[in-house]
C-alpha cells in the first residue's frame, strides 16, 4: 500500500526490495533529517506498518496466553512491547501494544508472521495466527490497516521539540513511556525509542495527508524511514528479520524485560526463555558495530562478520548515521572479544568493523551467575 506522502515534493522512494517500501525513504537530505530528529522535531511516515485490533471482554487474558509480555492487567491508557515466539522460543514477531477504550491495538512490521517458514512449519500472517487461536475466547481480531471504512495509519514524531509540535497540532502529550492518550479518530503513544523523545500517532488513513500537513505546519520537519532506522540502530533496538534470523531467541537481542516478562504464566516458547535465563547464556549477542567509512557501500543483512578468516556472526541493519558515520547491528558469538578487529560484509561490501563496548554493556549486562546454576550448585553441595 503506497502512502500519499510519497507524492509530496522532495519525497524519495526507498530502494527496490526495501522493508520500508511504500513510504518515503528521505526528502533530499537524510543526514540533516536525522539531525533535526535529535535536535528539534521531525515527522516520519510509518503508514506501511500492519495494525491489528483486538476487542472483546477476554482480550487481555487471551493475549496474555499468547504473548511473551505480562498483559493480563494492562491498564487502559497504557502500552508495552511483546513478542510472538515459536514452540522452540525463537522470535517470530515483535509487537507494540496500545490499550485504549476497550481495544488493544497491535502494530508490527509489514508482512509479520507468527509461524516462521522453518522445516515442519508453515508461514502464516499474524492475523491468521491470532484468529486461529481464538477457540472459545470472547475476542474479535481484525486488520485495522485496510478496514472497509478506510483503515488507520501510523506516524512518528521524533525529537526534543516533539511535545511542542504535538500541542500546537491539538494533541494532548503523554508524559510517561508507553502512555496512550486518545483523540478524535486516533491516539498518541509515547515511546522510549528511537532517540530520547518519540511519539507514535494512530490516525485515520484517509486523513494521513492532512495530519502530515498539520504536523509540519506545527514545526516538524518531514523525514524518511532512513532517519528513523538510523536512530533505531543507534538506540540498539533490533528489527525482526533484519537483526534476527530463524534461530534468534529474545536473550540474544536484548528483549528480556522490554518485550519478555520472566515471571508470567505459560505461553508458546516459554520453556526456552526460562531455560536460558536460569541455566545459561545464549551463544550469540547483538552488538553495535562501527564500520570503516572509507567504503561507500554498506554491508547488507545476513552478510558475515569475520574474525581472522572465520565467520563469527551476521550483519543486521546497516545505515549511515549523521554523527557516528556508518554503523550496523550484528549478531556475533558471545566468545568474540569486544576489542576484536572484525570484517563485516563480503566482496565489495567488506569493511573493517569494531564492536562498540557500550552496546555490549547496555544490551547484555553481567548479572552474575544464572539463578538456576546457583540453585543447582547449592543443591549439590
Amino acid at each position: 500500500m503506497t502512502s500519499p506522502i510519497l507524492s509530496r515534493p522532495g519525497a524519495v522512494a526507498p530502494p527496490e526490495g526495501s522493508r520500508d517500501a511504500g513510504v518515503p525513504w528521505h526528502f533530499g537530505d537524510p543526514l540533516a533529517e536525522q539531525r533535526t530528529a535529535t535536535r528539534s522535531a521531525a515527522v516520519v511516515d510509518r503508514s506501511h506498518r500492519t495494525v491489528l485490533v483486538v476487542e472483546g471482554e477476554d482480550r487481555l487474558s487471551w493475549l496474555h496466553s499468547l504473548l511473551s509480555q505480562h498483559v493480563a492487567a494492562l491498564p487502559e491508557g497504557t502500552g508495552t512491547e511483546a513478542l510472538v515466539l515459536d514452540s522452540q522460543g525463537r522470535i517470530d514477531t515483535h509487537l507494540v501494544l496500545a490499550h485504549l477504550d476497550g481495544r488493544v491495538w497491535l502494530d508490527s512490521d509489514p508482512g509479520a508472521t507468527a509461524t516462521s517458514a522453518r522445516p515442519g512449519g508453515q508461514a502464516e500472517s499474524l492475523l491468521q495466527y491470532l484468529d486461529s487461536m481464538r477457540f472459545w475466547s470472547r475476542v474479535e481480531v481484525r486488520d485495522a490497516t485496510a478496514a472497509p471504512e478506510g483503515g488507520v495509519a501510523l506516524l512518528s514524531v521524533l525529537g526534543p521539540e516533539s511535545p511542542a509540535v504535538l500541542a500546537a497540532a491539538g494533541v494532548e502529550v503523554p508524559d510517561q513511556p508507553y502512555q496512550v492518550i486518545g483523540f478524535a479518530g486516533g491516539w498518541v503513544r509515547r515511546m522510549p525509542w528511537p532517540g530520547r523523545v518519540a511519539f507514535d500517532l494512530l490516525v485515520p488513513r484517509q486523513e494521513l495527508a492532512a495530519w502530515w500537513e498539520r504536523l509540519t505546519d506545527a514545526g516538524a520537519r518531514p523525514a524518511g524511514s532512513w532517519a528513523f532506522e538510523a536512530l533505531r540502530v543507534e538506540s540498539l533496538r533490533p528489527r525482526v528479520g533484519l537483526d534476527t534470523d530463524n534461530r534468534s531467541i529474545p536473550h540474544e537481542v536484548g528483549w528480556i524485560g522490554t518485550a519478555v516478562h520472566l515471571e508470567k504464566g505459560c505461553y508458546r516458547g516459554q520453556e526456552t526463555v526460562a531455560r536460558v535465563h536460569n541455566l545459561g547464556r545464549p551463544p550469540r549477542q547483538l552488538v553495535l558495530l562501527h564500520l570503516d567509512g572509507a567504503q561507500e557501500v554498506l554491508p547488507e543483512p545476513e552478510d558475515p562478520v569475520v574474525l581472522d578468516g572465520r565467520t563469527v556472526g551476521r550483519v543486521g541493519s546497516a545505515v549511515q548515521h549523521h554523527e557516528l558515520g556508518p554503523i550496523a547491528l550484528a549478531l556475533v558469538k558471545r566468545s568474540v572479544p569486544p576489542e576484536a578487529e572484525l570484517v563485516a560484509g563480503v566482496e565489495d561490501r567488506a569493511v573493517a568493523a569494531a564492536i562498540d563496548p557500550d552496546s555490549v554493556r547496555a544490551l547484555h549486562p553481567e548479572n552474575g551467575e544464572p539463578p538456576g546454576r546457583v540453585a543447582l550448585r547449592r543443591l549439590r553441595s
